[in-house]
């Protein structure tokens, strides 16, 4: 018992959850557990200040706050708006169509953003109303936006991705490219349970009020977006990092030139201001995370953990059953960055163990955070979709269901065959 006392690695946990389950921010019951540790167990205080600057002072991290500023760029613009003019005038009044089309814009909106709860916001306010205005249920629609959002940490480029990237040390190119197809894949799932509950319930799509050329016209320079940043990264003309600035300066160009929606100094600084407070929650979070990562991997709880899991089971499925339970459950508490960084490092040594492929591996267990942030009690999709309907999380939480149950259907077929995240990184050579 008194070894136990004594336990560094136990007290680490008990000074990280018990404040989480008290609602303390995530940031500081990593960071207040980890210094804590450090400070009783004489792990170097002096060391403190320098896991902060290394947790950050990675170049592949630089392309963050240049894709929070570009989404926020992008939905001032105006891009979300011509995007679902256009792919509503595609759908017309088929049955279910603007569901559909909330699943397929929030799908290509993660191109943009990378961001889940920045998808909700920017595409929420349109899509909701409109849902709700053509005969949808409010709840439905809200739930449908949600959800589908989720894809924006799955669909390049991805913020979760540069994270997972820099923790286990693989090509962010590479990921970006194996998270196209599950992807779609996830999208294609959604859409199906959308168009079947849209049947179910008699909902209909709405005729668009402009042509389609008009609206393809008008949405041009949206749909241009993931072309220019995703073509520039695969073509080799720029790295992540260069083609997160790339996409800020394109989607000044497009705001402030093409459909002049940023018309003054001060838009532009109320898109810096948001951008800014965004990134410095991530940013936190990350250094905040590195750190109780640094502590964990120093007194021995990464390599006990992994020994713990391994000695469950030597089959490996049944062990990766397991790892995606695990993931669920911590993804209905915490958000995605915090589990890389907390959950990711014992992991990696039972990868290596059963020769998992890193990139498979990551694909799998964005898609599942990404089923996290729509999931209860957190479920922080669900939360700024509530506060952009005016509903309440219960009231959207159960027509959500459906949709998260197809989303973890597409996670099966991605976990079974890895060639699906494989493939595309190998046919690109990267």
């Amino acid at each position: 018992m008194e070894a136990l006392v004594q336990d560094p690695a136990i007290w680490l946990l008990s000074l990280f959850l018990i404040p989480l389950l008290l609602r303390v921010p995530i940031a500081i019951a990593l960071g207040m557990a980890a210094v804590l540790v450090i400070w009783k167990w004489d792990k170097g205080l002096a060391m403190i200040s320098y896991n902060f600057f290394a947790g950050i002072a990675k170049p592949p991290l630089l392309a963050i706050p240049f894709f929070i500023l570009a989404g926020y760029i992008m939905e001032r613009a105006g891009i979300a708006r011509s995007i679902i003019n256009f792919v509503q005038a595609l759908t017309g009044t088929v049955q279910g169509g603007l569901a559909v089309v909330a699943v397929a814009v929030a799908t290509f909106w993660g191109a943009v953003s990378g961001s889940g709860p920045a998808t909700v916001a920017a595409l929420g306010l349109i899509l909701i109303p409109g849902m709700a205005q053509a005969g949808y249920a409010k709840n439905f629609a809200a739930a449908t936006v949600s959800v589908a959002s989720g894809l924006a940490i799955v669909i390049p480029p991805s913020i979760a991705f540069i994270v997972y990237g820099g923790i286990a040390n693989v090509s962010v190119p590479a990921l970006f490219a194996a998270g196209v197809i599950p992807g779609l894949l996830v999208a294609t799932f959604i859409m199906l349970a959308v168009f079947l509950i849209s049947r179910q319930k008699g909902y209909h799509g709405q005729a668009s009020h402009i042509s389609l050329f008009r609206a393809f016209r008008e949405a041009f320079w949206g749909l241009m977006t993931p072309v220019v940043i995703l073509g520039g990264i695969y073509g080799g003309v720029f790295t992540p990092t260069e083609a997160a600035a790339v996409a800020v300066f394109y989607g000044l160009f497009v705001g402030v030139f093409i459909n002049r929606e940023i018309a003054s100094l001060k838009d532009f600084f109320e898109i810096l201001a948001s951008s800014v407070r965004s990134s410095a929650v991530v940013m936190i979070v990350v250094t905040c995370a590195g750190l109780f990562s640094w502590v964990a991997t120093d007194i021995g709880l990464v390599e006990r953990s992994s020994a713990f899991l391994l000695s469950l089971s030597d089959n490996q499925w049944l062990l990766l059953f397991l790892i995606n339970i695990l993931l669920l459950l911590a993804g209905m508490l915490l958000d995605a960055i915090s589990i890389y960084y907390v959950f990711l490092p014992f992991m990696l040594p039972i990868m290596a163990h059963f020769h998992w492929d890193p990139i498979w591996f990551g694909v799998m267990m964005t898609v599942n955070l990404a089923v996290g942030q729509v999931t209860p009690p957190v479920a922080v999709n669900l939360y700024v979709g509530a506060n952009i309907s005016g509903l309440s999380m219960e009231e959207i939480s159960k027509p959500a269901l459906p949709l998260i149950f197809a989303a973890l259907c597409a996670l099966a077929v991605i976990i079974f065959f890895p060639k699906l995240s494989t493939f595309l990184p190998a046919f690109l050579g990267l």
